[in-house]
């Protein structure tokens, strides 16, 4: 029998053709020719078995309309003329797949001119995004050909914040006078005359030519957190995210306080754990060797006077550090060691996700174990002041 994978193990295979749900995306906006020209391309291209077997709109007011009218409804439907002239399969594609854009006020958003509504698109097509590729057993191809400029240059950088290796990025090119027709949806099998947008010409659809230029995307993916994953995120959110993810690690601690600030993330840690890593810290800001972790069953003082030297500066002199010191009397051996270094790096993968680790304190992955805050000395800074939510 073979074993049920779960619905959110991800999958290793980069072939669209591999995938159950293979879903292409657009945007449009007055011309939706895109969608009928893009599954043309795909149809008659090399990869005909990567064929979306599922289409989805992003569009304002107007588009949704526009495309309504121009590629399912019975008198025009150039959709469901492709599919029966070509002969394609089942493609899942109705009023339900059209989804427009809505302002501030969560109205449709009839067109975008203004800075908010520009915002309001970069929210709503980095949603679309992140909810298509959530699916483990989706493939996304995404079009940037229709809508404003700006509309396909969110829907393209999203992909870059979301896309897996199997999700594709592409624009349709159309032969000229074609690129310009009202009246052109694909290229026909037989003959059919059309007029040019100005209506002083005749052109026959049979001589056009589609074709599909394919364009490489860097993923982003892996810079971000569960949340942003998982969750509904505004786009500034999300670019943050991966922007942390690209820049250089940087850490900012204020003793007093107890608030660390690991690259855009600030978070208090309890007090034994934040001596821990002030510890890790002042060696990384001081440019020192790492250190070897206190043996297992056998104490070391110096380990421990270490330690309780940064826990009682931060403490100051009216904290009862009295169980710590009896606990310590003797020195720290391996287990007391272990037991606060996976307590502060639990703390620490909690707050940051999968951008915890170059924050993490580092074994060295040899043995015997060393270990250290591996930054460069002036990524560290210890502040008087602390640094702010």
């Amino acid at each position: 029998m073979t074993p049920q994978r779960s619905p959110h193990t991800a999958r290793t295979d980069t072939d669209p053709a591999g995938y159950p749900r293979r879903i292409l995306l657009a945007v449009t906006g007055l011309a939706p020719q895109v969608v009928t020209e893009t599954l043309y391309a795909l149809a008659t291209g090399p990869t005909p078995r990567a064929l979306p077997n599922e289409v989805h709109l992003v569009t304002t007011a107007e588009g949704a309309e526009r495309a309504r009218l121009s590629l399912l409804s019975r008198e025009l439907g150039w959709f469901h003329r492709l599919r029966e002239e070509y002969q394609l399969p089942e493609i899942r594609f109705d009023e339900t797949c059209i989804h427009v854009i809505p302002d501030a006020d969560t109205r449709p958003l009839e067109d975008i001119r203004t800075p908010a509504d520009n915002l309001a698109a970069a929210d709503f097509i980095t949603e679309q995004v992140r909810r298509l590729t959530h699916d483990p057993d989706s493939a996304l191809h995404v079009s940037i050909a229709g809508g404003r400029k700006t509309m396909g240059f969110f829907l393209g950088y999203a992909l870059s914040l979301f896309g897996r290796p199997q999700d594709r990025l592409s624009h349709v090119l159309v032969s000229k006078p074609f690129e310009s027709t009202w009246q052109f949806f694909y290229p026909s099998r037989a003959s059919r005359v059309l007029a040019t947008q100005n209506g002083d010409n005749l052109v026959d659809a049979q001589n056009a030519r589609v074709t599909l230029a394919e364009i490489p995307f860097v993923s982003l993916r892996h810079g971000l957190d569960e949340r942003l994953m998982s969750g509904q995120a505004s786009y500034r959110e999300v670019v943050d995210a991966a922007r942390e993810g690209l820049a250089p690690p940087a850490v900012t601690l204020h003793p007093a306080s107890r608030r660390a600030r690991l690259g855009r993330h600030t978070l208090t840690l309890p007090p034994a754990q934040m001596a821990l890593y002030s510890l890790f810290a002042r060696r990384a800001a001081a440019g020192d060797p790492p250190l070897e972790a206190p043996g297992k069953g056998i104490p070391d003082r110096a380990w421990a006077e270490r330690y309780l030297q940064e826990l009682r500066a931060l403490a100051g002199p009216m904290a009862d550090l009295d169980k710590t010191e009896r606990a310590l009397k003797d020195g720290m051996d391996g287990d007391y060691f272990s037991q606060a270094l996976s307590k502060l790096h639990r703390t620490l993968r909690k707050a940051l996700g999968p951008a915890a680790g170059p924050y993490l304190i580092h074994d060295g992955g040899t043995r015997p174990r060393r270990y250290r805050l591996d930054l460069p000395p002036e990524a560290v800074h210890f502040s008087g002041d602390p640094p702010p939510d």
